[in-house]
């Protein structure tokens, strides 16, 4: 056997990939490990509301009892969180609740994951762009990518399609070496965290098709995709409806409501697209997904086709939060914008100074940041807030009905029955907390709240500091 010794080219080359693959493993870990901190300390300090942290935490811990997807509308009673969105892969998580039953589990898992969807976004670029400092310029970049940002750690909790993100660009990885199972593992988990994303997914057949000319799977794939979410969209949710249709139908009036009437409105009225998607408020939204990355996912198109399920959803909705990044409603977007980022720059001659331009656009809007929204909540809460919602959470038994407002509707959300205050249900015991979020009912809030106090049927247990406890009398 002939042996011989590495040359000198050839031990920098292996010292700079061993340099490299550590520097992105540290940004991940410590990217990981920030976001947990803030994640936990958010919950700590009661900064965490009913919607939706308090859904996907009583999804998470009925599936553990035995009622799989099972969670409270807003008066308490029970129903399928299929009935709102098909995310399934919350059952997935169920052997970390087993593990701690904590919803803090729940947050931090939600932090690794988006983190470790550095790895897939750095062999793609080390394999298509260059490796050393090239590919970990992109991991770095998808890290510090506002949409990822706020994936890895959202202000009102965690959601099942934030591990979208890593997910898909685990899928875009294998289906880029024509790993085909594993591609379809990743497909079908990501297709598991919300109704469209099996659409998104699918939109990779397209490039798979067209790029690698491979079209009997990639049409498959693109096929597979649009059927799955047309089931979970026009059977699943409005066969688990409590009224029969997605109740979030009412943020689509506009251009028809239902899948059936945006259709309608499709043929007959166009002119409403446009009039509901062409605002400042969704240019914003664009500006925050497509600039950061210095426009490279132009070069290579067909990438976004899986991006296009939920830019038109968002868009078309009048909720402003989905056309804020400041939500999970990019999950389904910020995969396919970076990995087309990263196939595009690979089509550069000069990368370099492109290289350049990503990391001063990034740079720029790395303060568009959780992190931020963090240092603010946590200098507003005092501890006197704090510890009054820690006494009066107390109080409450652990299996009652209860009505809570959103401000602490998270922290009671591990029983069968949680009304949303100011409605009561069949709760035994209330808990309300300070008006915080947007879909608090302000004069109903008031008035309920009003009635519990000089209700003889109701007896205040606890009220400090804008926390009240009430307890049914008998």
């Amino acid at each position: 056997m002939i042996t011989g010794k590495a040359t000198p080219r050839a031990r920098a080359a292996s010292k700079t990939r061993t340099r490299s693959d550590l520097t992105v493993y540290a940004w991940a870990s410590v990217y990981a490990a920030l976001f947990i901190a803030a994640a936990t300390a958010n919950y700590l300090l009661y900064l965490e509301p009913r919607f939706d942290l308090g859904n996907m935490i009583q999804a998470v811990w009925s599936t553990s009892h035995g009622r799989f997807m099972s969670v409270s509308d807003t008066s308490g009673v029970e129903m399928s969180r299929l009935g709102s969105h098909v995310d399934p892969f919350l059952a997935l998580l169920v052997p970390l609740w087993w593990i701690w039953s904590s919803p803090i589990v729940l947050l931090a898992a939600q932090a690794v994951a988006v983190a470790t969807g550095a790895l897939p976004v750095y062999w793609l670029a080390k394999k298509h762009v260059g490796e050393g400092g090239r590919a970990v310029t992109f991991a770095v970049a998808y890290l510090l990518y506002p949409a990822t940002q706020f994936n890895a750690f959202t202000p009102i909790g965690m959601h099942a399609v934030s591990f979208a993100i890593p997910l898909v660009l685990y899928a875009i990885w294998f289906l880029d070496e024509d790993r085909l199972a594993w591609f379809t593992l990743f497909a079908i988990l990501a297709a598991s965290t919300k109704e469209e994303m099996a659409a998104a997914v699918g939109g990779l057949g397209i490039w798979y098709a067209l790029r690698r000319g491979h079209r009997r799977f990639g049409l498959s794939v693109f096929a597979a995709g649009l059927a799955v979410t047309g089931v979970n969209m026009l059977i699943v949710i409005p066969h688990y409806a409590p009224k029969g249709v997605s109740p979030f139908a009412a943020r689509y009036e506009s251009v028809g409501g239902t899948p059936g009437g945006v259709l309608r409105t499709a043929f007959t009225d166009p002119g409403a697209f446009a009039h509901e998607m062409i605002t400042w408020h969704k240019l914003l939204f664009l500006v925050l997904i497509f600039v950061p990355l210095a426009g490279l996912w132009a070069l290579e198109p067909l990438m976004l086709v899986g991006a296009i399920p939920d830019l038109v959803i968002n868009l078309l909705s009048s909720k402003p939060e989905q056309t804020t990044v400041y939500y999970h409603y990019t999950a389904g977007i910020a995969p396919f914008v970076i990995a087309a980022a990263v196939l595009g720059a690979a089509r550069l001659r000069r990368q370099k100074r492109m290289l350049v331009v990503l990391g001063i656009a990034v740079g720029c809007f790395t303060l568009v940041s959780p992190m931020d929204y963090t240092a603010v909540s946590f200098s507003s809460r005092s501890h006197r807030e704090v510890d009054a919602i820690r006494q009066a959470l107390r109080l409450i038994p652990s299996a009652t009905p209860v009505s809570a407002s959103q401000s602490v509707g998270a922290y009671v959300s591990t029983r069968r029955s949680v009304a949303v205050f100011p409605q009561i249900g069949k709760a035994r015991w209330v808990i309300v907390g300070a008006m915080e979020t947007k879909e608090d009912d302000p004069q109903g809030f008031r008035r309920t709240l009003r009635k519990l106090r000089s209700s003889p049927r109701w007896k205040t247990v606890f009220d400090s500091s804008g926390v009240a406890v009430f307890q049914a009398r008998g």
